[in-house]
């Protein structure tokens, strides 16, 4: 009935093509990266990848767009979530935006203001228009 085989997706996965947004640190603009992002600052931008992972810490901060396969959220995100595969909320999280995900799991505590969207198997919104495709 529970499916506890699966294993969840931490930042250690991406070994070598991990980035730090680190307390006190800020960016501004658009990321568009592979891999995995860690906030532990504050984003005033989009953060997008078709393959990774995004965390944002207990203190960490995203103002816009979050997209990835696997999200991590115990800060807050000011900004709609597509997470195509998993989306896991912690007790501390705090979202102001819509959410859209495969699989969700909320920890009791999380403060959600906004709809939320499960995705069909066959949608697939992280594609990213060629325009801004990643370069290797």
């Amino acid at each position: 009935m529970w499916n506890k085989e699966k294993k969840k997706v931490d930042v250690q996965r991406f070994t070598g093509k991990t980035s730090l947004i680190a307390a006190g640190a800020s960016l501004s603009g658009e990321m568009r990266f592979m891999g995995a992002v860690q906030v532990d600052g504050r984003v005033e931008g989009n953060l997008l990848t078709t393959e990774g992972m995004i965390r944002v810490s207990v203190e960490g901060k995203v103002e816009g767009e979050v997209r990835a396969p696997h999200i991590v959220i115990d800060g807050e995100v000011i900004g709609d979530v597509y997470a195509s595969e998993h989306l896991e909320l912690g007790a501390r999280a705090r979202v102001c935006g819509n959410l859209y995900y495969g699989l969700m799991e909320m920890a009791m505590g999380a403060q959600i203001e906004g709809n939320l969207c499960h995705l069909k198997e066959h949608v697939k919104p992280l594609e990213l228009p060629e325009s801004l495709e990643i370069a290797e």
